[in-house]
């Protein structure tokens, strides 16, 4: 069941970034083996991790096409759905872009500054495949580099058998199919922190790319750490969590359907409620052990409900705004009703992930078809960083133009010269007074 406590009992240990255990020698050894060895060590960790093995890593467009083309036949909904979703991300995405502009100022008479946003030239995308193979994630990762204007798109996720013959890649196929829909330009069937490094330092097979993004598990989230800097990645994400802050207006069904909404991704994923009201706190908490028997992920949200959940009860709203911006959450309802109340915890709140307003804001209208991007800060990351959005697929850089003869950039190379003398670097103080 899960647990209920006061706001004075809740320990300074729950506001920290949680901490599952190192995997940094086994991921450190994967990727020094794929950047030494390449497709031969990606063969060796997929006979040893993987479902299948097969001896070539690039799922054909044929095969792709045929997966796409058999979710339309046998799944329409599904089908429609997916594509559904694809066009929000996409639209969503776009206007995103748009706010990143291009633009050219006279900051100073003859000194002409400006910047440019450039999309990188390959991405790398990767979409796990265990227990819950994410389809979703496909869209997420995808469109946003699409939106950006990236040529090249790379998607890696774990082999599946071929149903032809076991020496042909293959993958999910509602996986295959999404990433056909939504524009992937190369699928290989890879996985785990071999496929990090595959698309980190490139190999025979995979091509090396300049960004790689997508969520996993502690292995590709640590191989994703060890590779930044050789390419760029856009988190390092943790399990995942919710915080609802509601008061008696909230429906303790829609609320506890929230929670375990979470608390199925993960044993370890942490559903948490901060309320004003003690009697929504019992009712939910009565409520969550009415649908948590319904579930056929019931084991797994069980085990995140009684070891991981919580509901907070505190002495206020502002309170639990309060411990939300410590918390940080990956994903944070406001389940109250609209109006001046609403309004100030919005206000109040600004550490999280995506924010959720209002009692039919659900979080998962966010992990599939709001157009919001469902990859996000976790562990307490929201407080400096936002999730996947096209910013990760472009480069902001800076341009310089001058007209010398005006006094403006005669003043910028007059202050260049004086302050190169002052870091004794004579040869910068030259570089500007020759343009005098």
């Amino acid at each position: 069941m899960i647990k209920i406590q006061n706001a004075s009992e809740v320990e300074s240990s729950f506001f920290e970034g949680r901490d599952f255990g190192s995997s940094l020698d086994t991921v450190r050894d994967i990727l020094k083996d794929v950047r030494e060895n390449k497709d031969a060590a990606l063969h060796k960790y997929s006979q040893k991790f993987d479902a299948a093995c097969p001896d070539t890593f690039e799922i054909s467009r044929k095969d792709l096409e045929k997966a796409a083309e058999k979710m339309k036949s046998e799944n329409p909904d599904l089908y429609e759905s997916l594509c559904y979703s694809r066009d929000l991300a996409l639209k969503f995405a776009r206007k995103q872009r748009e706010c990143f502009t291009d633009f050219e100022t006279e900051i100073e008479s003859g000194v002409y500054t400006g910047q440019k946003n450039i999309p990188v030239d390959v991405a790398g995308v990767y979409v796990p495949a265990g227990r819950f193979p994410l389809v979703s994630t496909v869209v997420m990762t995808i469109m946003p580099a699409v939106a950006a204007g990236v040529k090249e798109i790379v998607l890696c996720t774990p082999p599946r058998k071929h149903p032809e013959s076991e020496k042909l890649p293959y993958a999910d196929e509602n996986i295959m199919a999404a990433a056909c829909l939504c524009g992937a330009t190369r699928v290989f069937a890879c996985g785990g922190a071999q496929a990090i490094g595959a698309m980190a330092f490139g190999t025979e097979s995979v091509p090396k790319t300049d960004v790689i993004v997508g969520p996993g598990n502690k292995f590709v989230a640590e191989a994703k750490k060890m590779v930044y800097g050789t390419v760029g990645i856009d988190m390092v994400a943790g399990p995942t969590e919710v915080f609802v802050i509601a008061d008696e207006s909230a429906d303790p069904v829609w609320v506890a359907a929230d929670l375990l909404a979470q608390a199925e991704h993960d044993v370890v994923a942490q559903p948490v409620l901060a309320t004003n009201s003690m009697d929504l706190a019992r009712k939910v908490s009565e409520e969550i052990e009415r649908q948590i028997e319904e579930l056929s992920t019931k084991a797994t949200a069980r085990e995140s409900i009684n070891n991981f959940g919580r509901i907070i009860v505190c002495d206020s709203l502002e309170q639990a705004a309060e411990f939300a911006n410590r918390k940080a959450p990956e994903h944070l309802e406001l389940a109250i009703d609209e109006g001046e109340k609403r309004t100030r915890i919005e206000s109040l709140v600004h550490n999280y992930g995506s924010l959720f307003i209002g009692h039919g804001a659900a979080e998962v209208f966010g992990d599939y078809a709001a157009g919001l991007n469902h990859t996000l800060p976790t562990s307490g990351s929201a407080r400096f960083t936002g999730g996947l959005s096209v910013r990760v697929f472009l480069k902001t850089v800076t341009t310089l133009r001058t007209d010398n003869t005006k006094e403006g950039a005669r003043k910028s190379a007059q202050a260049a010269g004086f302050l190169g003398d002052a870091e004794g670097l004579a040869a910068h103080a030259r570089a500007a007074r020759l343009r005098l």
